[in-house]
């Protein structure tokens, strides 16, 4: 949604920019011109209904705004903000309360598989989905997947997790939760969701996720 504003804006910014200098304004619109065409256009476009509420597109924090600033500018995010936004970022992680990261597979591939939650047309008590195959690729058998993000069928073989609980796979299970709460801990303007850190998922979901990534027996490792 953040991205198709981005275009729009884009869009009737040079629309904008052309009626200026149509009537004489040859340096184009400004940067408050096409914030306020920007704020016009969010407000005729979304409203608020049912559980989904427009706050959802206008009210965004420090990290989406510097990243959609970049997006219009066309050009990255400068190294050291990026840093600055991913540490911060990184501190908003929680880690399981129980110290436990894996949950049940099977129960983590129903998850990836749904989509559901959060629209206007769901309940407040709808149980959400993490939608992971609409980037990702994730066991052989699926063969509708999205391509935005890397394939991560074999994700825990490859990165030789034999047993999850034991020491040595300490790091990429701590990297895996981390990136799966909060992608922009690890970078600045990923266009992964920030599951957990915006209430996506809960936190025995990420559980589950988590299994299917990483246990051994789950098919993404076979």
């Amino acid at each position: 949604m953040t991205k198709r504003i981005t275009t729009n804006w884009k869009l009737l910014g040079g629309g904008l920019a052309a009626a200026l200098v149509a009537a004489g304004c040859a340096t184009g619109p400004s940067a408050a011109d096409l914030d306020k065409l920007a704020d016009d256009m969010v407000k005729a476009a979304f409203r608020t209904q049912g559980i989904a509420k427009v706050e959802r597109v206008t009210q965004i924090d420090e990290t989406l705004k510097l990243c959609n600033q970049a997006d219009v500018a066309g050009k990255p995010l400068d190294a050291a903000v990026a840093k600055r936004i991913e540490a911060d970022n990184l501190k908003t992680i929680k880690w399981p309360s129980d110290g436990k990261f894996l949950g049940d597979w099977k129960q983590g591939e129903s998850i990836a598989q749904s989509g559901r939650g959060m629209t206007w047309t769901d309940t407040a008590t709808t149980v959400n989905g993490g939608n992971c195959y609409n980037c990702h690729q994730i066991s052989k058998e699926e063969i509708s997947f999205g391509t935005i993000g890397p394939s991560l069928y074999n994700y825990g073989k490859i990165r030789g997790v034999a047993d999850p609980n034991s020491a040595a796979a300490k790091p990429i299970v701590e990297y895996t939760w981390g990136k799966i709460w909060n992608a922009k801990a690890y970078n600045a303007c990923s266009n992964m969701p920030r599951s957990g850190h915006m209430g996506n998922l809960t936190e025995q979901q990420i559980k589950h996720i988590m299994a299917l990534l990483l246990d051994p027996a789950s098919p993404v490792n076979k």
